[in-house]
């Protein structure tokens, strides 16, 4: 009985999987994004390849927990997937209004950080580490800013600055979160 039980298991280790083609699709996508946001000037076109991203997003998260293939790639693969798409239109919108750079500049530093902290504790305890709500706030916070700036192309200067201020004080915030618990992680 247990040897079918072991057949029925999904591998984690497993790269080809459906969720982690759609989070490939969503990286393939990002220069399309770009292109249309950047060369063509076509901001609602950027916005709808945006939604497909998002939209696929979900889903690769829905299918992942629910046909049980969560695979140790898709943990890496998502969460790159969105950070690539969010710096890239952040640098879209950065070519407009500079206050966008102070965004970039941290999440990089922010991205880093965690890279290397994070790739302490997979050394340690060989399991990459999952979002925080934080990192979940964050997120989103980040991805309202990029989708009401590409939407709002005239947007108020002192509505866009509070945005941008909001987000790096959580970007901050939660980098001190996820450092202080990937110090403890790798520390135990």
């Amino acid at each position: 009985m247990s040897q079918a039980k072991d057949k029925t298991e999904f591998d984690e280790n497993r790269i080809f999987t459906i969720p982690n083609a759609m989070s490939m699709f969503r990286i393939l996508l990002i220069p399309v994004i770009v292109w249309l946001y950047i060369a063509k000037q076509q901001y609602l076109y950027a916005f709808l390849g945006l939604l497909l991203s998002g939209a696929t997003d979900l889903l690769d998260g829905w299918v992942a927990r629910k046909f049980h293939m969560v695979s140790k790639l898709g943990k890496v693969l998502d969460p790159i997937a969105d950070k690539l798409t969010q710096v890239s239109l952040l640098i879209c919108i950065m070519t407009e209004r500079r206050r966008v750079t102070v965004l970039v500049v941290l999440m990089f530093v922010k991205e880093f950080i965690m890279g290397i902290t994070g790739l302490k504790v997979i050394k340690k305890t060989g399991e990459p580490y999952s979002a925080k709500w934080h990192g979940k706030v964050n997120t989103f916070l980040l991805d309202f800013t990029v989708i009401l700036h590409v939407l709002w192309r005239d947007i108020p200067e002192g509505l866009s600055t509070a945005l941008i201020v909001v987000c790096t004080c959580f970007m901050l915030f939660s980098l001190a979160e996820y450092w202080t618990q990937n110090r403890r992680l790798s520390r135990e």
